[in-house]
């Protein structure tokens, strides 16, 4: 065998293994990165490059049922994706937190350092006994007020107040801070990414289809139509 024909038959060898050590080390890496993390429940806009903060807008359509502890989808035409949270109303009263009643927990993306204003889409059921059937708090962990200290955090006895009329059915309605003491119902936050918000029934019979945490949009006023788009 000539030297020319040696010489090709061996860079076609070097070729062949340097390929196949490629495609090896290719899939030892695939293998070693391990499986992809569950994607986080997230209905934040990705914001652009120096631009203003997102409105956080929640269905209770995008919730996974294990979100939910003692509450219920409910089928509603009304809410988006067809479904609203809550509970029957058998006339007993709930106590606000640190009291572990019915409650929704998802997780959102925040922004530091800017004032946030919360508000619920409300479902005001029918009063029976004890029960108005038109209250939700609100808590959240990561959360501040302006002079930098904690406050609304889940397994305290401090929360926002959602309170509805005692008028039945939809309306938008406020989260408050009377009923905690604290001087504001503006949410902070003390770092920006991920925060866990926490939605607590307050009375039997109430109901619930969107949440919104607005930094800009809905910061001094309520939405004006009834499903808020994303």
């Amino acid at each position: 065998m000539g030297l020319q024909m040696k010489l090709s038959i061996k860079s076609r060898t070097l070729a062949i293994f340097a390929a196949t050590g490629t495609l090896v080390l290719a899939l030892f890496s695939a293998c070693a990165s391990g499986p992809s993390t569950a994607p986080v429940v997230s209905t934040v806009v990705v914001e652009t490059a120096g631009g203003p903060p997102s409105e956080v807008i929640v269905y209770a359509s995008d919730l996974p049922s294990d979100a939910l502890v003692e509450l219920d989808f409910i089928d509603d035409p009304a809410s988006p994706g067809g479904k609203l949270i809550g509970l029957p109303n058998n006339g007993d009263e709930l106590d606000p937190p640190p009291e572990n009643d019915p409650h929704a927990t998802f997780k959102v993306v925040v922004q530091s350092g800017i004032p946030y204003r919360c508000w619920i889409h409300m479902k005001v059921g029918e009063p029976k006994g004890r029960s108005t059937a038109n209250v939700v708090w609100v808590q959240f962990s990561d959360s501040v007020n302006q002079a930098n200290q904690e406050v609304f955090r889940p397994g305290t006895n401090s929360y926002l107040t959602a309170q509805g009329s005692e008028q039945q059915g939809w309306a938008w309605v406020g989260c408050d801070a009377a009923a905690s003491g604290a001087p504001e119902a503006l949410v902070y936050f003390q770092s920006s990414g991920e925060a866990t918000v926490r939605l607590q029934a307050g009375a039997e019979g109430v109901g619930f289809d969107q949440f919104i945490l607005s930094p800009a949009k809905f910061l001094n006023a309520p939405p004006s139509e009834p499903i808020v788009e994303k």
